[in-house]
């Protein structure tokens, strides 16, 4: 089913959809946007782009993994963004109702028209179709605009990792965000 959350932004038009499968350049545009909001400082873990073999796999191999749906961000048709959408393993049944929102990135040409909400609710959309409750994610506090995000579309921080993720020889703090999607029993 296409998650697709169409915002006009001016001219250009925003789409954000689940991809299962890749097509066109969709593939070589994925790995420019990410490796854009990497070397912004926009990584989702990477801290410096990885040589684009490294890339490739890693996207091809996210379409593949069962508990993980890829969502794209599209900018006038071109990939400049994308988050994952993950399920909790199979044996995990005491929180088959939590869903995380995971690896979000937007590539600075792309930035400031809606990508981000688009993705974010894309996913917010699919994970209420599959029957998720609530759905999680973490962010370094150094991603000021990405928390600003999530505190607008209702998501609460629920606690900070002083330790979270070291950038530049620095440590950085890392929160946890939470939201409700739905009436728990």
């Amino acid at each position: 089913m296409d998650q697709r959350v169409p915002l006009a932004s001016g001219p250009s038009v925003i789409t954000a959809e689940r991809l299962e499968q890749f097509s066109g350049t969709d593939l070589h545009d994925l790995c420019d946007a990410a490796a854009a909001a990497i070397d912004d400082g926009g990584g989702f873990g990477w801290l410096v782009a990885p040589r684009r073999d490294v890339f490739e796999r890693y996207w091809s191999g996210v379409v593949l993994v069962p508990e993980r749906t890829l969502f794209v961000g599209r900018l006038d048709g071109t990939i400049g963004g994308a988050a994952q959408f993950q399920r909790p393993p199979r044996n995990n049944e005491a929180q088959a109702h939590v869903a995380t929102l995971t690896g979000m990135f937007v590539a600075p040409w792309a930035r400031g028209r809606g990508m981000a909400r688009a993705i974010v609710l894309a996913i917010e959309a699919a994970a209420r179709d599959a029957g998720f409750k609530v759905i999680n994610l973490d962010v370094r506090e150094t991603q000021v605009n990405a928390i600003k995000l999530y505190e607008a579309l209702g998501y609460h921080r629920w606690a900070t990792h002083p330790h979270y993720a070291i950038v530049d020889g620095r440590m950085i703090a890392g929160h946890y965000f939470t939201k409700l999607l739905s009436d728990a029993p």
